[in-house]
């Protein structure tokens, strides 16, 4: 497994100063998000990674599927996905019908039983579809906190139970999201695991509690035994570095890739293997 930069962490940057930052820091791959790729341009920006000679270890995201109209937008970022050849596509599966992200809820469904049924109606449609452009899909599990806004999807195991009839469809294992539960190693032991995605969990939270994400070593995670059951589920993909923190964006982005190699060195990377 090796180091990626999953390009939120470094927010300010384009998909073009994210690529130049991985080649001068020596990181091999990076996560993408479809917004920032959309300003580049997808022909760019494929171009800029594979002439810098970058891995795409994910594409951010697909998902939102209990709203309306999903399968089309889904069905684009496959295609994307497929151009930019990223490892998988990270899917933030959506929260209640009617809930927006930020904002008050107003006419919703209060049905989360109905809205898990539609993620896994929506995965019938899709899966195929993903499959015959070589594209995995990676279904996010979130902190339950994002359940009605975010994921309706909140433990491992559901993540599992639903990527389990799928060959193209496994699960993103992300500390931030899954360090809490208690089956976790126990679900991580059984899952298809397409992305490992690390970063710290901040206490307090801030009161926008998607930035509670913190740098490695800042928080109250241990990651040496989730590392270890990742390795032991046979994972051998990169490791990704997400996180969003207001603080972290307002600094130099090189200082923070500089930081995160030396944490991901100190407390994420695995031991190798003594030989002889």
């Amino acid at each position: 497994m090796t180091l990626s930069l999953n390009q939120w962490t470094t927010k300010r940057w384009t998909v073009r100063e994210a690529v130049e930052g991985c080649a001068r820091h020596g990181v091999e791959a990076i996560g993408l998000w479809r917004q920032n790729v959309a300003e580049q341009g997808l022909t760019e920006s494929v171009k800029l990674v594979r002439d810098a000679g970058l891995r795409v270890s994910s594409l951010c995201r697909g998902g939102f599927l209990t709203g309306d109209d999903a399968l089309d937008d889904n069905r684009r970022a496959i295609d994307e996905a497929a151009a930019l050849e990223a490892s998988c596509l990270v899917m933030v599966v959506g929260g209640l019908p009617g809930v927006v992200p930020g904002q008050p809820p107003g006419d919703i469904s209060r049905d989360l039983p109905a809205a898990r049924a539609k993620v896994a109606e929506s995965l019938e449609v899709l899966a195929p579809y993903a499959a015959a452009a070589g594209v995995r899909l990676a279904l996010e599990p979130l902190h339950p906190m994002y359940c009605a806004d975010r994921a309706v999807l909140s433990t491992l195991k559901q993540a599992n139970d639903l990527a389990e009839p799928f060959d193209d469809v496994g699960v993103v294992v992300d500390t931030f999201h899954v360090w809490w539960d208690p089956e976790v190693l126990t679900e991580i032991a059984r899952a298809k695991i397409f992305s490992y995605q690390v970063c710290d969990f901040l206490t307090p939270l801030p009161a926008d509690v998607l930035l509670g994400r913190g740098m490695m070593g800042d928080g109250v995670i241990d990651f040496a035994p989730l590392t270890e059951a990742v390795l032991k589920a046979g994972y051998d993909g990169d490791i990704e570095v997400e996180i969003f923190n207001a603080d972290i964006w307002a600094r130099d982005p090189d200082e923070v890739l500089a930081e995160m190699i030396t944490r991901y060195e100190r407390l994420i990377a695995p031991t190798p293997e003594p030989r002889g």
